[in-house]
């Protein structure tokens, strides 16, 4: 029993933690609604609201998830079925925006995307991104759990545990390997395509995390690491901006080129 009594602070903690992620869904679902119904006459006014939203909810939600996986829980595997369980509402919330700088740069690049709208929502999420910043900012002066403290949200923790070689390799590997999925995956029915790649974040996650965070979002990690930027731009832009957007160039590449034409060339051998 006394035991118990122990876990019980922790416990609302985790709940607080878990109610403040799902109001900011709903709240932000209910923005998403409420915007629909204004038919906005601009589609581009229309795409950078929505874009906006999705890019807010995405880094308030890992802000929270960021400090529930501080709290070293019981269960070492806490914070990665959190994660889990996050993507997937993202991806059911979250559906026609990408909240991530890559993905509209892959649009763009495959020509699914105007570069006037590719601007526009990169717009939206660098104001999205910031936005973030001051609003869990805000929540966690309110002080809700003993672990919500306003100074926390504009320290730099500078998640790099490698050299500048490895960080590099590691966020463009992580991006590749998500956008070659997302990019093969729309083929398969949403419900599982969106399990899919809730594991597959969980993965990467699992797996660079505790190297370099595992962030392979450039919009994310300049919410999350915004005062790390301030203080060591050079190798924050390089690791969370360039190697990203790397990532997505090699895979553009491959699929788009180097597969290809190998599959001709094969042909070719083939028929001779």
């Amino acid at each position: 029993m006394t035991a118990l009594r122990g876990l019980w602070p922790e416990m609302q903690d985790t709940c607080t933690s878990l109610g403040l992620m799902l109001s900011v869904v709903l709240f932000t679902g209910l923005a998403r609604v409420v915007t629909r119904q204004q038919q906005l006459h601009s589609p581009m006014a229309h795409a950078f609201v929505l874009e906006f939203l999705a890019t807010l909810q995405l880094c308030c939600c890992t802000h929270e998830l960021q400090l529930l996986s501080e709290q070293e829980p019981a269960h070492p595997t806490w914070p990665l079925t959190l994660i889990y369980f996050f993507t997937l509402v993202h991806g059911l919330t979250l559906v026609g925006t990408s909240s991530n700088p890559c993905g509209v740069m892959m649009q763009m690049m495959l020509g699914g995307m105007s570069p006037e709208m590719g601007a526009v929502r990169l717009l939206a999420q660098l104001i999205g991104a910031l936005g973030s910043r001051y609003c869990i900012g805000a929540v966690w002066s309110l002080g809700l759990t003993k672990y919500h403290v306003s100074e926390r949200s504009f320290a730099c923790k500078n998640p790099i545990q490698v050299d500048l070689p490895k960080a590099v390799i590691i966020e463009a590997l992580c991006s590749f390997i998500f956008h070659s999925a997302l990019l093969n995956f729309q083929e398969v029915r949403t419900k599982l395509r969106i399990h899919l790649l809730a594991a597959l974040i969980t993965f990467l996650v699992y797996a660079g995390g505790s190297l370099t965070g595992a962030v392979f979002n450039p919009a994310l990690a300049l919410s999350l690491h915004f005062k790390c930027f301030d203080e060591a731009f050079l190798q924050f832009f390089i690791v969370y901006w360039l190697a990203p957007s790397l990532g997505i160039l090699l895979m553009i590449l491959m699929f788009s080129f180097f597969l290809p034409w190998l599959y001709n060339n094969h042909t070719i051998n083939k028929e001779e």
